[in-house]
């Protein structure tokens, strides 16, 4: 994934390196502005972490005066564990919803259901790079006056409209872990929003709580993105939307080809090329009840495949107090899914022989 840009990756890193600067510099700054563009927002913070970024983003809620400790947050019950992280870790509630079988986002007329007097806010994943149905989620809050955070962790550049993931919600968290569709080289966040003050709570959150060197309006912590990320993610995001037209040629190509009834795309009949390329496939997502067995048929053929994620939140120990949680389509959805092998290096001779494979599954 990086060696097709290892002289300019080198080259922007020999520059950081000779600047003297290396955290809170030019290249931060110019990310922001960069990805900001790509987004469609006015803003943009960088921070460490995907995770941090949704952390800091509710904490600036709080201490905005918009949420506080207790208050009830709607989260899909299948996303990775992260999206729950980022609410107890502020002391908020976590609602969790089931989500569509088939998208595997949430779905609006269970988050509905969900809502009661305490909640607050909806924190909407797109998982595996498809984006949620974010029109019926922002009417949704409009009517119940609820913030909306965007995980969009997995979806750089997804669109609907011409509106990309980070510009729908009130806010959006960002990871540009490695293997994310726009990756650094190490661990690298960021948050989205159109609101000045949201986005100036959440820099001075991630410098220690300091708007002004020495002068700390808040008990922050130190995340910040630093200069050679950055200037890495800048060289990245230039190629991002040719990488995101291989991704979702694979994708087509996947949902068109593959037949086999025992495996369920992730992807509806009523689908169209045109609704499959607002999608970005950071995972390609399938569903398969022999799962084991299929994936040692694939791996005789081959073919390596990966599950996201085995055991959803509410059944692991560090939430023991959900374990009794009965979530049958979530419980059930990690217990089949399956990804299959995408990303923008893969050959189309390789995509063919994916689906050979898969269509000559039997259980």
């Amino acid at each position: 994934m990086n060696q097709q840009y290892r002289q300019a990756l080198v080259d922007a890193a020999t520059r950081v390196i000779d600047s003297g600067w290396y955290v809170l510099g030019q290249e931060v700054k110019a990310f922001e502005q960069e990805f900001a563009a790509f987004c469609g927002t006015t803003q943009c913070v960088g921070v460490a972490n995907g995770l941090d970024a949704l952390v800091l983003t509710l904490r600036a809620w709080i201490e905005m005066g918009r949420l506080q400790e207790g208050d009830e947050v709607i989260v899909p019950a299948n996303t990775y564990i992260a999206s729950v992280l980022a609410i107890t870790e502020n002391r908020l509630k976590p609602v969790l919803v089931e989500p569509d079988e088939r998208s595997f986002n949430l779905c609006p007329d269970k988050v509905r259901a969900a809502i009661t007097p305490k909640t607050k806010a909806i924190v909407a994943v797109h998982l595996y790079g498809q984006l949620a149905p974010m029109k019926a989620l922002m009417a949704i809050a409009q009517e119940h006056a609820l913030l909306v955070l965007e995980d969009s962790a997995q979806a750089h550049g997804a669109s609907v409209d011409g509106k990309r993931a980070g510009n729908w919600g009130h806010a959006s968290g960002f990871s540009f872990y490695p293997g994310k569709n726009l990756g650094a080289l190490g661990d690298a966040g960021a948050m989205t929003t159109n609101d000045p003050e949201l986005a100036q709570t959440v820099r001075a959150l991630g410098n220690y709580g300091s708007h002004k060197k020495y002068e700390n309006l808040y008990q922050g912590l130190n995340s910040r993105l630093d200069e050679m990320q950055a200037t890495f993610l800048r060289v990245k995001l230039q190629h991002l939307d040719a990488e995101t037209r291989v991704r979702q040629e694979i994708a087509v190509a996947y949902a068109q080809g593959i037949t086999n009834p025992l495996v369920h795309l992730p992807i509806g009949p009523e689908s169209t090329l045109e609704t499959l390329a607002s999608h970005v496939f950071h995972l390609f997502v399938v569903r398969v009840k022999q799962r084991a067995t299929f994936q040692a048929h694939l791996k005789a053929a081959g073919i390596e495949t990966l599950i996201h994620y085995p055991i959803p939140p509410h059944q692991q120990q560090a939430y023991k107090p959900y374990n009794g949680l009965q979530l049958p389509v979530t419980e059930a959805i990690h217990q089949e899914v399956v990804s299959l092998p995408i990303g923008p290096s893969m050959a189309m001779g390789d995509v063919r022989l994916v689906i050979e494979a898969v269509n000559a599954f039997r259980a």
